[in-house]
């Protein structure tokens, strides 16, 4: 999915509150854009958090039924740098295409991973025949010595799957227990989806050196006193061994770590960057047509465009 706000912001990595020496549990509420004609739910980045660990950017689409004439989500041609997306299905059928050449039909308990390094395009459109969609797309940032690698796509049908108390598990990246994904990373994450067919208490081990955050996709999750409903993020910050919590009966979350990431990083539209300069490059080269990002064959549709950059590009 791309980031088709007409405002973006300039968002910093370094944005993180203390609380009497500590990190607290951190309340992010979602805001609602639209991505390809349906609206999301976005909680990275937002004013209160702009990353955990590596991750960037988390858009939860759905769950939508799409009715009469509508072609669900319709995504044109647009770049990327610096980053990978990942786009976790839940419900629905989503077509991929880029311009390695890459044809890709995404389904339910499916991910497909691109890897942007130091440029590709892309575009997603629904498939007619699913009538319906739930997803969540998440960005990942590269590290600065992986910043400019050469792009790639990749897709996993097959994930870790386990039931651990009372909820169904899905490893999306990274290792957890005696698990391993077989997704690719460039930095130390976690992804987990969560789903509580009855409800019940979990406890779940956390690495103290990783921050996690837990984004509720269906129902309200319990953290003693406090309540956080779809799309309110939990941020727990670093620190924790475990983590304790209330599911309802149907519900469904995100779990999200990773270690803090050091250095500075810059999002601008759908660039990830760690200096002005590279950004401004990669947004001119996209406006000129240049061949660093290629074309994507077969799509019948305009080249998305991005809006004025928000700082003197010379």
């Amino acid at each position: 999915m791309s980031n088709t706000d007409s405002h973006p912001s300039l968002s910093s990595s370094r944005d993180c509150p203390i609380v009497d020496g500590r990190r607290m549990i951190q309340r992010v509420e979602a805001r609602t854009t639209d991505v390809g004609g349906i609206p999301v739910a976005r909680t990275l980045p937002t004013r209160g958090r702009r990353t955990i660990g590596a991750w960037c950017f988390l858009d939860h689409a759905g769950p939508v039924v799409f009715r009469g004439d509508s072609r669900g989500m319709r995504v044109g041609p647009h770049p990327h740098i610096g980053l990978q997306t990942f786009t976790w299905m839940m419900a629905g059928e989503v077509l991929h295409r880029d311009s390695l050449g890459s044809e890709q039909i995404i389904r339910p308990g499916e991910i497909n991973l691109m890897t942007a390094g130091y440029g590709i395009c892309h575009t997603e459109e629904s498939m007619p025949s699913s009538g319906q969609l739930h997803a969540a797309q998440l960005w990942i940032a590269l590290p600065y010595a992986d910043r400019e690698t050469s792009p790639r796509f990749d897709h996993y049908g097959h994930l870790p799957r386990w039931e651990e108390q009372g909820a169904d598990m899905t490893l999306l990246v990274g290792h957890f227990r005696d698990h391993n994904a077989p997704t690719i990373a460039f930095s130390p994450l976690l992804g987990i989806d969560l789903a509580h067919r009855n409800g019940g208490r979990m406890r779940i081990p956390l690495r103290a050196d990783y921050e996690y955050g837990l984004m509720p996709l269906e129902g309200a999750f319990h953290f003693g006193d406090e309540v956080f409903k779809t799309n309110e993020l939990a941020y727990f910050g670093t620190g924790r061994t475990d983590i304790e919590f209330q599911a309802p009966p149907g519900g469904r979350a995100l779990l999200l770590g990773g270690e803090p990431v050091q250095d500075e990083i810059l999002m601008w539209w759908n660039f990830v960057g760690y200096r002005r300069a590279e950004i401004a490059q990669a947004q001119r080269e996209w406006e000129e047509g240049s061949s660093r990002f290629g074309t994507v064959p077969d799509y019948d549709g305009e080249r998305l465009m991005p809006p004025p950059m928000p700082w003197k590009a010379g």
